[in-house]
C-alpha cells in the first residue's frame, strides 16, 4: 500500500516544479479569536527532514520595523507524504505538525522567512537579513507595502490575504504551481491545487465537555470514509494532575473493515481528594500512515466534588463580624489624634514602611488571588468581583484569549498608575521579595491590595476608566456588592504611593497618577460596608506583603482624609467597629416581605438606600421593629443610627 502511495506522489512531484522547500500557505488573520492561524511549508520531495531550518516572523512597520518578533525552530520535524508541513494553532484542522500560541501572527504589513540556521541565530529584535534565506513572503491585510522589509528579504510583491472572495478573516495566502500566490479558502495540510495523496481523517468527539468526578462520558472516533482494513490505535487522557488512576475504561480503538466509528465509555474515579477541577485531554496515539488527525487533545473538564467552605458569606450574601482583623497590637497606634496631612502621612508611614513592607512579583499575584479571592462556598473557585459570580480557579487566563477565563484586574489601572508590566511574571513564592517604599511605583503593578480576580472580558470592558459619573459602574443589573471594595482599594493606593492620587470628577483615560471620581468613591465606601470577605483578604495579603489596607480595618479613615471630617482629629474609638459587633440583627435576610430590627433598646433611626444611592426609607423606632421590603429584587443598604453611633448593614431582597 505505502509503495503505491509513494509511486503516485513521486509522479505528482515530477509534474510540478518546486524549490527544495518553500512557504506554501499562510493564514495570518482568522475570525475573532485568531485561533486557526498557520504557516504551511512544502518540499519538492516527500518526508523532507527540516533539521537546521527555522521560521522567523518580522515586523514590517512601526518602532520595531524590520526586527524579528518570533522564531520557530524546526529541528526534529519532516514534511509528510505530500511534502507538507504545518505549524499553527490547536484548532487548525487537520492538526498541525507543530503547535503555535494563539494570536501569534501580526496581521501586516509583516513578513515570514524560512532560513537555514538555528533559533539562537534569531533572538527577538534581530534585524531582518537575506543571509541563509530559503523562502520569504511579506504580507498584509489591505495595508501599505512594507517596502523596507521587502527590499531586505528580496520580495517584489506584498501579498494581500484580504483579496479574493471572503476577505481577510476567511482567506489564506496560497502558492500556486507557477510560484505566484493567490488568496482563497484555506487548505492546511493539503496541496493547494487539491492533488496528491488524500488522507482518511479521524475526528474525536466527546459526549460532554464537563462532568463531575462521579460522572461518565463517551469518546467517539469517526473516520471520514469507511476503513478498507481493520484500524487499531490507542489514545490517552492524562493531562497534568489527571492521570490513569482517575478513570477506568477502554483506551484501545478498533474500527473493523467497512466501518467508520468506535465508541468507548470513560468512568471517572471518585477519589475523595480535594484536587480542584482537572482537565482530561483525549489525545491520539500513533496512527497508521494513511490516516491523519482532524482534531486532537479534546478537553473534558472534571469538576471536583470535594471542596471545603469558609465560615463567612460571599459579597452578594455578606456576613459581618465573623472575621476579625489580624493587625498586630499597636499597628495603627501612631495615628491616634492625627489630622489632615499628618494623618495621611502617618498612614503612609505604616503601609509603605521600607523596613517592613515587601514587594512581590506579578506572577505571585495569581497564587495570592486563588486564596484571597476564594469563593467562601467552594474552595475550588474564586469570586469575580464585578460579575459577582464564582469561577473555577482552573480557568485562569494563560493565553491572549480571555473568553471564559478569569484574570487579574488592577483596580488602579496599570496605565493610569504608571506601573505597566513593572514586575516579573515569574511566581517565586512568599519567601522571595524585594524591599519597597512610597516612591517605588513599579511595586504597584503587583500590589495585591488593589488587584482582584475578574472575568476576562469584563476586565477588558472596564479597561482604564474612572469609577462613577460617566466612568465604569459595573455590568448591567449587578448588585453593587463590589463598589465599597473598589473605593477602599483606590484610597489605599492613593496613600501607599507618592505618585498616585484620587480626585474629583472624570479624568482623561490618558492621565497618569490620578483616578476619579472621589465623591462617588466616598459614597460607595459608605453604601457598601466592608464585610468578612474583604477582611479575610486583607488578613491574607498581610501575610505576603506585611502591610494592610487601613481603609478595610477602619473605613471611616477616608472621611477624615477626603470627606466630611477632613481636618478633624482621628481616633480609633471613632470607628464603628464596636457598634457593628453589637447584637443588632436584621432578619430574615434575604427578606421575605419584611425585615425585623432587634438588639437596640433605645430610640434609633433607620435609613435604607437602593443600589443607585437613593434613600427609600427614613424612619425612627424604639426597640424591636419591622419595616416592609416590598422593593425590587437586589441589595439595599441600611444605615442605623442610635446615640451618635452608626452601623451599616445590607438587606437582600429576592
Amino acid at each position: 500500500m505505502i509503495k503505491k502511495i509513494l509511486l503516485v506522489v513521486a509522479f505528482l512531484f515530477a509534474a510540478t516544479s518546486y524549490a527544495q522547500i518553500v512557504i506554501n500557505e499562510l493564514d495570518c488573520d482568522t475570525p475573532s479569536t485568531d485561533d486557526k492561524e498557520f504557516i504551511e511549508l512544502k518540499s519538492a520531495t516527500p518526508f523532507f527532514a527540516l533539521d537546521g531550518y527555522v521560521l522567523v516572523l518580522y515586523n514590517g512597520t512601526g518602532s520595531q520595523i524590520n526586527l524579528s518578533y518570533y522564531v520557530i525552530d524546526l529541528d526534529g520535524f519532516a514534511t509528510d507524504i505530500n511534502g507538507i508541513f504545518v505549524v499553527g494553532n490547536q484548532l487548525v484542522s487537520p492538526v498541525p505538525d507543530k503547535f503555535l500560541p494563539e494570536s501569534i501572527f501580526q496581521n501586516g504589513p509583516d513578513g515570514v522567512a524560512l532560513y537555514l540556521g538555528s533559533s539562537s541565530d534569531f533572538p527577538n529584535n534581530t534585524l531582518a537579513t537575506a543571509t541563509n534565506l530559503v523562502s520569504a513572503i511579506v504580507y498584509g491585510t489591505n495595508d501599505p507595502d512594507a517596502t523596507s522589509l521587502m527590499s531586505i528579504l528580496g520580495v517584489t510583491t506584498q501579498l494581500n490575504e484580504s483579496s479574493g472572495v471572503g476577505g481577510s478573516t476567511v482567506n489564506s495566502i496560497q502558492r500556486k504551481n507557477d510560484g505566484t500566490y493567490e488568496s482563497k479558502t484555506p487548505t492546511p495540510g493539503a496541496n493547494n491545487d487539491g492533488s496528491g495523496f488524500i488522507y482518511n481523517g479521524i475526528t474525536i468527539a466527546v459526549s460532554t465537555n464537563s462532568t463531575t468526578e462521579v460522572g461518565t462520558f463517551n469518546v467517539t472516533f469517526t473516520t471520514q470514509t469507511n476503513v478498507t482494513s481493520d484500524l487499531n490505535f490507542s489514545f490517552t487522557l492524562d493531562n497534568g494532575s489527571f492521570i490513569t488512576a482517575d478513570f477506568t475504561g477502554n483506551t484501545s480503538v478498533f474500527i473493523p473493515t467497512g466501518s467508520n466509528s468506535f465508541v468507548t465509555t470513560i468512568t471517572l474515579v471518585n477519589d475523595a481528594l480535594d484536587e480542584g477541577d482537572e482537565l482530561a485531554k483525549v489525545k491520539f496515539g500513533t496512527l497508521p500512515a494513511q490516516y491523519n488527525r482532524l482534531n486532537d487533545e479534546i478537553e473534558v473538564r472534571i469538576i471536583d466534588n470535594d471542596f471545603y467552605t469558609l465560615p463567612f458569606g460571599t459579597p452578594l450574601n455578606p456576613t459581618f463580624g465573623n472575621v476579625s482583623s489580624t493587625a498586630p497590637a499597636g499597628y495603627y497606634a501612631t495615628l491616634e489624634g492625627l489630622a489632615g496631612a499628618a494623618l495621611k502621612q502617618g498612614l503612609q508611614d505604616i503601609i509603605a514602611n521600607p523596613n517592613m513592607v515587601r514587594a512581590h512579583s506579578y506572577g505571585d499575584i495569581t497564587d495570592i488571588l486563588k486564596t484571597a479571592d476564594q469563593n467562601p462556598l467552594n474552595s475550588n473557585q474564586v469570586w469575580l468581583m464585578y460579575k459577582e459570580v464564582p469561577k473555577a480557579k482552573f480557568d485562569f487566563q494563560t493565553s491572549s484569549n480571555n473568553a471564559g477565563k478569569w484574570n487579574r484586574e488592577h483596580i488602579y489601572p496599570q496605565s493610569r498608575g504608571g506601573f505597566t508590566d513593572g514586575t516579573s511574571e515569574l511566581a517565586d513564592g512568599i519567601n522571595v521579595w524585594l524591599p519597597t517604599n512610597a516612591n517605588d511605583i513599579l511595586a504597584g503593578h503587583a500590589d495585591a491590595h488593589h488587584i482582584r480576580a475578574e472575568d476576562g472580558p469584563e476586565n477588558s470592558i472596564r479597561n482604564n476608566k474612572d469609577y462613577g459619573l460617566t466612568g465604569y459602574n459595573g455590568p448591567s443589573g449587578n448588585q453593587n456588592s463590589w463598589k465599597g471594595d473598589v473605593a477602599r482599594s483606590v484610597f489605599y493606593m492613593a496613600i501607599r504611593y507618592n505618585q498616585l492620587s484620587v480626585v474629583n470628577g472624570d479624568i482623561a483615560d490618558t492621565t497618569v497618577g490620578q483616578l476619579g471620581d472621589l465623591a462617588t468613591l466616598l459614597n460607595w465606601n459608605t453604601l457598601d460596608p466592608r464585610d468578612d470577605f474583604e477582611m479575610n483578604r486583607n488578613n491574607y495579603i498581610y501575610t505576603w506583603q506585611v502591610n494592610r489596607n487601613p481603609f478595610i480595618d477602619y473605613p471611616n479613615l477616608a472621611d477624615y482624609i477626603w470627606g466630611g471630617n477632613t481636618g478633624q482629629q482621628w481616633f480609633s474609638t471613632l470607628s464603628n467597629a464596636s457598634f457593628e459587633d453589637s447584637q443588632v440583627l436584621l432578619y430574615p435576610n434575604p427578606s421575605k416581605g419584611f425585615v425585623t430590627i432587634s438588639g437596640i433598646e433605645q430610640e434609633y433611626t433607620i435609613e435604607v438606600y437602593n443600589n443607585v444611592g437613593s434613600k427609600i426609607v427614613d424612619s425612627k423606632f424604639t426597640g424591636t421593629s419591622q419595616i416592609l421590603t416590598n422593593w425590587a429584587s437586589g441589595i439595599y443598604i441600611a444605615k442605623i443610627t442610635s446615640d451618635s453611633k452608626t452601623i451599616i448593614k445590607k438587606i437582600v431582597v429576592q
